[in-house]
């Protein structure tokens, strides 16, 4: 009986050694079926990485952990159709998902934070269940699924976020206040529509394919914002006062309209080109200072920069349309007035208006049919950006000649 009072609380100890030991790998722990998850029940806290293995089949349940130190990864398991964790609130590492072709849920109700989310190809999934949904995440990257909707993902800020080639999306709405490193959104559902209301700040967006975008708070861009080939007919940053790099809108073929009427300052380039549905460029009524190159063309027929003072790279206008009022205003800003700093070129009547570069420099003709009449008459000049005092002379002889 001696012997037997001493053998259980060994025993006791035992179990719990076995237990702990369970619940800790300095390697990643690779999980083969079902029972190999439950056998991780009792852990509170899993210190280290798990792995589906590819050969999994069906559901897979982590039921009882809480708390993931490193890696949660399935790559592969072309068999596995559903990833659950009743109880899982932290991954503190990767939440890592790939290649998983017949994968139809996601049930992680109490998730409330990942180091980083990486989706890819997962073709089968359409929804999740994230039932408090995740807050907290450094870098998200979502791209070629079925989602048809982000409901369970609502960050409060996030570094990188990434939502790329997911053809059923149509609705992403997120309550981010800034984005430290980057947003790039393109090639979703065709109606995609991004709404952002609390959005204040971020380094670099990029958004591609997007019907619809609303960022009625962004108040500084601290690298570049781009928007190409998008779907929306109207664009607008209310609040937005300062973009540290360059601004750039491409290839919007249904935009009328965009309005940024407090933007004062683009570090690096202003770009309006191929905005084909585009009549007018007067979204930049507060515009004083664009650090690169200005560069506009389209078929617009006026441009209507109120504030400029400071064009510090080139200037190009060019249009299918006659500009002629506004390559008239614009001219007295290079030369002696010295608003544009680099080569000018304003140019309508173009069959192909091209980019910087594209005519050569110096050009200033409103519409096609009138630019040989505007180069040689006294009256207009010739004009040479750059040319001043005794070369400008010289050279406005040379042009009447």
């Amino acid at each position: 009986m001696a012997a037997l009072r001493y053998l259980v609380p060994a025993l006791a100890v035992a179990g719990r050694a076995i237990a702990q030991s369970s619940c800790s790998n300095a390697a990643t722990t690779t999980l083969q079926s079902a029972g190999d998850a439950s056998a991780l029940a009792a852990c509170s806290t899993f210190s280290g990485s798990i792995a589906i293995a590819t050969g999994a089949t069906d559901q897979m349940a982590l039921d009882g952990i809480r708390t993931i130190t490193g890696s949660l990864t399935a790559d592969n398991a072309t068999q596995l159709t559903g990833l659950s964790g009743s109880s899982l609130e932290i991954i503190a590492d990767s939440f890592s998902l790939s290649s998983l072709t017949v994968l139809t849920t996601l049930n992680f109700p109490r998730l409330i934070e990942v180091g980083t989310m990486d989706w890819t190809a997962l073709p089968a999934l359409q929804g999740l269940s994230f039932t408090t949904g995740v807050q907290q995440a450094g870098s998200v990257s979502i791209q070629n699924t079925q989602l048809n909707t982000l409901d369970g993902i609502n960050l409060q800020k996030v570094d990188q976020m990434t939502i790329a080639n997911n053809p059923y999306l149509n609705v992403i709405n997120m309550q981010l206040g800034n984005i430290t490193q980057s947003l790039i959104i393109e090639a979703n559902g065709r109606n995609v529509s991004a709404t952002f209301p609390n959005l204040e700040w971020a380094y670099n967006m990029t958004f591609r394919n997007v019907s619809q975008i609303s960022i009625p708070s962004l108040a500084s861009i601290n690298g570049s914002m781009g928007f190409y080939n998008n779907f929306f007919t109207s664009i607008a940053g209310p609040n937005l006062t300062t973009v540290g790099g360059s601004l750039s809108f491409v290839s919007n073929e249904a935009m009328t309209n965009l309005s940024f009427p407090e933007l004062t300052t683009v570090g690096g380039g202003l770009q309006v080109a191929n905005n084909t549905a585009l009549q007018s460029v007067d979204g930049f009524g507060a515009l004083k200072t664009v650090g690169g190159a200005l560069d506009f063309n389209g078929n617009f027929s006026s441009v209507s920069l109120p504030a400029i003072s400071d064009i510090r790279g080139a200037f190009n206008l060019q249009s299918t349309s006659d500009i002629s009022s506004s390559c008239n205003h614009f001219q007295p800003l290079s030369g002696s007035n010295n608003v544009i700093k680099g080569t000018y070129t304003c140019s309508g009547g173009e069959s192909n208006p091209g980019g910087t570069g594209t005519l050569s420099p110096g050009t200033n003709s409103g519409s096609g049919s009138s630019a040989s009449s505007s180069a040689k008459s006294s009256a207009n000049g010739v004009y040479i950006s750059g040319a001043t005092g005794l070369m400008g002379v010289v050279a406005a002889i040379f042009g009447m000649l």
